[in-house]
């Protein structure tokens, strides 16, 4: 077989299989483990892009190790993140990657920054 039909038929094979790997999750059909570690997320969860929920449910999959300290941290940020609009979203999502290109040895120092000018905007508020 040449190099192009195998190319093509690797191609259309692959957008068959699409759909099924990128459907979006109804919340009826997480697991109630899921379920409670996305709770803050339940009235927006249909509208979320499929891409997003995927996001959610390998954090959810986290869920059980975490103690009660850290789980109660994770649905206060997850009510947050649903209250952000999408601009807001996209913005924490550039901040985020931008920070991930920050050197380990450096975060900490930037982490104090921010805090610093979220105190200054605080203040002139």
């Amino acid at each position: 077989m040449h190099l192009l039909p195998r190319l093509l038929l690797l191609s259309i094979t692959a957008l068959l299989c699409l759909p099924a790997l990128a459907a979006p999750q109804p919340w009826a059909n997480l697991s109630p483990v899921q379920q409670e570690a996305l709770a803050p997320l339940l009235h927006e969860w249909e509208m979320l892009p499929e891409i997003q929920q995927q996001h959610f449910i390998k954090l959810a999959k986290r869920y059980p190790q975490l103690d009660a300290v850290q789980k109660q941290r994770l649905h206060e940020r997850l009510e947050h993140w649903s209250k952000l609009t999408p601009e807001q979203r996209k913005q924490a999502r550039e901040k985020f990657q931008a920070f991930q290109k920050v050197p380990p040895e450096k975060r900490e120092q930037v982490k104090q920054m921010v805090r610093e000018q979220e105190a200054e905007k605080r203040t002139e508020d």
